[in-house]
């Protein structure tokens, strides 16, 4: 039977990837899971397609707010948000929300780190960013993922792809929250319905990825040769566009740990 290999979670978006042995699943997707973002001062997102460095900063979620680090920074502490917060209008791809500001000492480290003017904001209470309605339900909400709340690879697909790389890769470049072992390559493209631990999973769409996955996330270079992007492409094409993965919506929240069961329900 297949199992739940490994789990992440990514409290920045675009930041590094925290490995969990269990995880609170919620409707926005793994608790803390890209609750925070880095933003230009018009509200627009940033990420590491364009600037490869946001996979080094590690933001750790502690009771009161995040833990941030980061190669030549000093460590900082930024609380959460409160009710008085100030907000900003912010656009992740084609959508745009309301999200909290956190304080201006978090500006200031994430500008520095970054060589640019730069703000950080959260997901709160207040936010409502709807799910496509093309694959999900009206109430479906997302914080600030790409689109999906989670989204599941698995090693044998990996393994079917590193076998056509002249150096495999691992798989942190595809950013997964949840990884399956014990099936066939790619059988993650025919599953509708899961359930691991007591959350039980929709299986959308797959995932189309692009250049993020060319960037080595222990060391934030890009691949010289593109790849797996470049392998990707000559294999996992679907619908004009490059496909690694499934994108997830949770249909009943729950606790996951790996080592659970993955029952295909459909």
């Amino acid at each position: 039977m297949p199992r739940l290999q490994a789990l992440f979670r990514y409290p920045l978006k675009s930041g590094a990837g925290l490995p969990l042995e269990h995880a609170t699943v919620e409707p926005l997707g793994i608790e803390h899971d890209r609750r925070w973002m880095a933003v230009r001062p018009d509200g627009s997102f940033l990420t590491g397609r364009e600037l490869p460095s946001l996979v080094l900063v590690r933001a750790v979620p502690t009771p009161s707010g995040l833990h941030l680090s980061a190669p030549g920074m000093p460590e900082l502490t930024v609380p959460l948000p409160t009710g008085a917060s100030p907000r900003l209008d912010v656009t992740v791809w084609k959508d745009t929300c309301s999200a909290a500001r956190t304080d201006a000492a978090a500006d200031r480290w994430l500008s520095e780190y970054l060589g640019m003017p730069a703000a950080l904001v959260y997901v709160d209470s207040r936010m409502q960013r709807p799910v496509d309605p093309t694959y999900a339900a009206p109430e479906d909400r997302v914080g600030f993922a790409d689109a999906f709340p989670l989204l599941l690879t698995t090693e044998a697909s990996l393994a079917d792809l590193n076998g056509r790389l002249a150096q495999p890769v691992p798989m942190s470049r595809f950013r997964p929250n949840l990884v399956v072992d014990g099936t066939d390559a790619f059988a993650e493209d025919g599953w509708k319905r899961l359930r691991i631990g007591t959350v039980e999973l929709a299986v959308v769409k797959p995932c189309a990825r692009c250049v993020f996955i060319t960037v080595d996330a222990d060391t934030a270079r890009k691949d010289p040769h593109q790849e797996p992007l470049r392998t990707l492409t000559t294999f996992r094409r679907i619908d004009n566009k490059v496909m690694f993965g499934q994108n997830v919506i949770v249909r009943r929240a729950g606790t996951v740990r790996v080592g659970d069961a993955v029952e295909i329900l459909e």
